[in-house]
């Protein structure tokens, strides 16, 4: 999976939006300003980070060797997946799934109501 594939998947979701907070090196990726995802784009192959409910961040962990506790972030809610092959590609679409769904589902009403205009 290419950096053009990956960053196609984070940015069809609703309200996907993109900015570099932390330099030119890590793409950000948030929806209503909370971040969902994350790509390295300094290592090869590419690494990227997903939130994911904690028992589900152990259980990826513990069946794919590319999969560990997030760099950088909070080890029990989020994962780095470092995209060389072995895991397939619906699998990372689901990943990002999960991790945009977290995120949406602890939007506020309001905001998950301007989500959907």
């Amino acid at each position: 999976m290419n950096l053009e594939q990956i960053e196609s998947i984070f940015m069809a979701k609703q309200g996907a939006t993109k900015d570099f907070p932390f330099g030119d090196d890590t793409m950000v990726f948030r929806v209503m300003d909370k971040m969902f995802g994350l790509i390295s784009l300094k290592t090869t192959p590419l690494n990227i980070n997903l939130k994911c409910d904690p028992n589900d961040a152990i259980a990826y962990r513990d069946i794919y060797e590319c999969v560990n506790p997030g760099y950088h972030m909070n080890k029990k809610h989020w994962n780095t997946i470092t995209l060389d092959g072995t895991m397939k590609e619906e699998t990372v679409k689901d990943m990002v799934n999960e991790s945009y769904d977290l995120i949406v589902s602890k939007l506020t009403k309001k905001q998950r109501e301007e989500l959907l205009l």
